[in-house]
């Protein structure tokens, strides 16, 4: 059996040399950096000229956003002022303690709640868009309707698929994000949720739990397959899904980890000792806990006995009545707690669409009722992130604020996103989600441009 997977790593890694090459990758990224240096020396000599004319800098108006409360979410602020200005929150307070400065612009959204914007690191598309055969125009609306769930930040996330597909979705992906991350690239336009970074999900899972992952398309973990994915997609991986069970798992593990990569365990048949080797080498959270896994024995916990003793790590799960029961989710919220629970949508482009047959990367999925599959497993959901705060909150018996902050701070701090993800705090990006009291959305802010 060993011999046939190594011809299957040989193959697999030709193909991967095929479409990508280091050459190839320093010539281009050459190229790019050439051109963003005289866009940057026409845009200097731009504004020396304006400068010169005697033209103003362009000024931003504070705009004070104010309601019933505000989640930070590690606090919550009642009759809350919170002051945002160049797409920046200035300073957070209460009407108790501030007033509105002359000059500001006022919105009071009357009994609702100010919370940050949601964070989903697990996500394969929604409203018809999957995000491996996404172009920008495509990303584009994907953005506009994930901020009608509360969203302002994501990950897309690939599957298991023809690693030319694989390398023609990073760099799409990579484009994007590079092209949205500068605070000018929203100046004036519709607000939309942000590429924040890239999931691979897939090739290093096992075949035993795969889920619907084409087996074809598994690959061995190594670092020269590794490594290529990682430069189509230009050093933007921000999160693995790997089974650290596979042979060469943890190499790849402790390398990812050094590129401060988030490792996560999951679509793994792992023993406990396997579990616990792949935290020691790097990883610090768990996909999709319970789905995808080696069932939990009394007598043999496997990866998910570690993954909900293990204090070292994060975990996530998708709570959407379908997935998981109520009563395991509660089991699932009861171990990790309100700081390292972590809610994922796993949408795919059936999120947000009627019944019907979708993409997801190479596969095509069914949507029925509310159920996402292929050949009858499930494949995916069309859960939104807004849904899944609330179904905690109901189902796992946590106050909203948890609640929210299973879907902000949590997520982005299992990720390593800078500390302007995730929080409402002085600094951060005016990145808000504006909710009813009992937590529907009713608008959504990003970088301080109102949807």
């Amino acid at each position: 059996m060993v011999p046939f997977l190594n011809v299957i790593h040989d193959l697999y890694l030709k193909q991967l040399l095929s479409v990508f090459s280091w050459k190839q990758w320093m010539s281009s990224k050459g190229h790019r950096d050439e051109a963003s240096r005289q866009t940057a020396t026409q845009e200097s000599g731009i504004m020396r000229s304006a400068a010169r004319a005697g033209c103003p800098s362009p000024t931003f108006i504070m705009m004070v956003f104010t309601a019933a409360r505000l989640y930070t979410p590690l606090e919550e602020i009642g009759d809350p002022l919170l002051f945002v200005q160049d797409g920046a929150i200035t300073k957070v307070s209460s009407r108790a303690q501030s007033e509105t400065p002359q000059g500001a612009s006022l919105l009071d959204f009357g009994d609702a709640i100010l919370a940050p914007g949601f964070v989903d690191i697990h996500m394969h598309g929604g409203t018809g868009v999957d995000v491996m055969q996404a172009s920008p125009a495509d990303l584009a609306r994907l953005g506009k309707w994930l901020t009608n769930n509360g969203v302002t930040g994501y990950f897309p996330t690939t599957v298991a698929a023809p690693i030319d597909q694989t390398c023609a979705a990073l760099e799409r992906i990579a484009d994007v994000i590079e092209a949205t991350r500068d605070s000018t690239a929203t100046n004036g336009k519709t607000p939309r949720a942000r590429p924040l970074g890239i999931h691979l999900e897939g090739p290093f899972l096992s075949h035993k739990r795969r889920g619907v992952h084409p087996p074809e398309y598994l690959a061995q973990p190594t670092l020269e397959v590794f490594e290529c994915l990682w430069q189509a997609a230009r050093g933007h991986v921000g999160m693995m899904t790997i089974a650290p069970e596979l042979p060469g798992a943890l190499e790849v593990i402790a390398e990812a980890a050094r590129r401060n990569v988030c490792v996560s365990i999951g679509h793994s048949d792992a023993d406990l000792a396997s579990a616990q080797a792949g935290v020691k080498a790097g990883a610090h959270h768990a996909t999709h806990t319970f789905n995808a896994m080696r069932p939990l024995d009394h007598r043999d916990p496997g990866i998910v006995g570690e993954v909900l003793t293990d204090n070292q790590l994060s975990a996530d799960i998708i709570a959407d009545g379908i997935h998981v029961s109520s009563a395991v989710v509660q089991l699932f919220l009861h171990a990790k707690g309100f700081d390292r629970s972590v809610l994922i949508t796993d949408a795919t482009a059936a999120a947000g669409m009627p019944d019907g047959r979708y993409q997801l990367g190479p596969m095509e999925v069914e949507v029925k009722a509310g159920r996402c599959t292929i050949d009858g497993k499930l494949a995916g959901s069309v859960l939104t992130m807004d849904r899944a705060v609330r179904n905690v909150a109901i189902l796992g018996g946590w106050s909203l604020r948890n609640a929210v902050r299973a879907a902000t701070l949590n997520p982005a701090h299992a990720v390593g996103l800078s500390p302007q993800q995730g929080v409402l705090s002085i600094g951060s990006e005016a990145n808000i989600v504006v909710l009813s009291p009992t937590g529907e959305v009713r608008k959504t802010i990003v970088r301080g441009l109102t949807s």
